[in-house]
C-alpha cells in the first residue's frame, strides 16, 4: 500500500511542479495570454498528435487483446459520458455544460492510468493498458468533440459538422494513422522517430504550463462549486459505478485493477486544450484538472486498498 502511495506521488508531483511553474511564469510576466493561446494550439495540433502516434506505434496490439474487457470498457465509457452529461444539464449553466461534462468523464489515462498499471502489473499492465489507451483516445476525443460542439460558439452542432469535427481532430487523425503501423509492426526511419520524440516530449510540460498560466485565485473562486462538483463525479461517482459494474460482470485480478485505475484517473490535460480550442470556459477546465489531480493521490490509494482488502485484485 505504501509503495502504491509513493508511486502515485512520484507520478503526480511532476505534474504539480509544471502547473505551479506556469503559475509562477505568468505571475512574473515571463509568459502572457498570447503565449498561452499559441502554445495551446501548438500542443493540440502538433505535439500531442506526435505523442499519441508514437504511443500507438510502440504498443503491442497482438498482446492483451481481450474482447470482453474491451467491450465492457467501451460500454462503461459511454454510460459514464451519459451520466456526466445528464448531471451537467442538472448542475450548471448551458454555456459551461460541455466543459463540465468533459472534466467529469475524461481521464488522464495515457499518463497516470498507464503509469500506475505498469507499476502494479509490470509488462502485462503496459500491454493491456496500451490497448485500452488506444480505445480511450478514440472515445474521449470523439465524445468530447460532440459535447463541446453542442455548447461551443465556434463549433457547429449538426451531425455532419460534428462528424467533420471528429475526423478532422488532429488527435483522432494521429491514432487512426498510427494503427496500421502498430498492427503490421512498420517502423519509422530513425531520424523521423527521433524528431517525433522531440516534439512528443514537449507535450505534457507545455500543456501543464499553459494550464498553470491560466489559473488564478479569482478563477478558482469563480468556478469553485462547479469545478468541485465535476471533480467529485470524476474521482468518486463514476469510478465507483464503473468498478462495481466490472466486479458484477466477473472481472477480477489485474483486469479489475486496471479498469479501476483507468476510470479513477484525474481529468486529462487535453481537456484544457480542447476547451480553449472550442472557446469555452477554459478556467473551469483548468480548475477541474487541478482538483482531480489533487484528489487522485487519495482516491487511488483508497480504491486500491479496498480492492486488495476484498481479495479482488
Amino acid at each position: 500500500m505504501l509503495a502504491i502511495f509513493l508511486e502515485t506521488l512520484n507520478i503526480t508531483a511532476p505534474v504539480f511542479a509544471m502547473l505551479f511553474l506556469g503559475v509562477l511564469l505568468k505571475r512574473i510576466d515571463w509568459i502572457n495570454d498570447n503565449f498561452i493561446h499559441t502554445a495551446s494550439s501548438l500542443v493540440f495540433n502538433v505535439t500531442m498528435p506526435a505523442l499519441l502516434f508514437l504511443g500507438i506505434l510502440h504498443a503491442d496490439l497482438h498482446a492483451a487483446l481481450q474482447p470482453a474487457l474491451l467491450i465492457y470498457f467501451s460500454i462503461a465509457t459511454l454510460v459514464s459520458f451519459a451520466v456526466a452529461w445528464g448531471w451537467a444539464i442538472f448542475k450548471c449553466p448551458r454555456e459551461d455544460r460541455g466543459i463540465y461534462t468533459q472534466g467529469a468523464f475524461r481521464g488522464n489515462n495515457g499518463v497516470i492510468g498507464l503509469a500506475l498499471a505498469a507499476s502494479m502489473y509490470g509488462d502485462y499492465g503496459i500491454s493491456l493498458g496500451a490497448i485500452l489507451a488506444a480505445l480511450v483516445i478514440l472515445f474521449y476525443n470523439t465524445l468530447s468533440t460532440i459535447v463541446l460542439a453542442v455548447y461551443s460558439p465556434v463549433i457547429k452542432s449538426d451531425p455532419w459538422s460534428i462528424c467533420k469535427s471528429v475526423f478532422s481532430n488532429p488527435l483522432i487523425i494521429s491514432v487512426i494513422a498510427a494503427a496500421p503501423f502498430a498492427y503490421f509492426k512498420i517502423g519509422l526511419p530513425g531520424w523521423l522517430e527521433t524528431s517525433g520524440q522531440y516534439l512528443a516530449q514537449t507535450t505534457l510540460p507545455l500543456a501543464l504550463i499553459c494550464i498553470g498560466g491560466t489559473l488564478s485565485l479569482a478563477a478558482l473562486r469563480k468556478s469553485g462549486n462547479m469545478a468541485l462538483s465535476s471533480s467529485l463525479v470524476k474521482m468518486i461517482g463514476l469510478p465507483v459505478l464503473a468498478t462495481l459494474g466490472a466486479w458484477l460482470c466477473g472481472f477480477r485480478g489485474a483486469e479489475l485493477g486496471i479498469l479501476f485505475l483507468y476510470f479513477g484517473s484525474p481529468t486529462a490535460a487535453a481537456s484544457f486544450v480542447m476547451a480553449r480550442a472550442a472557446q469555452g470556459n477554459h478556467e473551469l477546465a483548468a480548475a477541474i484538472i487541478v482538483l482531480t489531480t489533487l484528489m487522485a493521490a487519495i482516491t487511488t490509494n483508497v480504491g486500491i486498498f479496498i480492492l486488495q482488502w476484498g481479495g479482488w485484485i
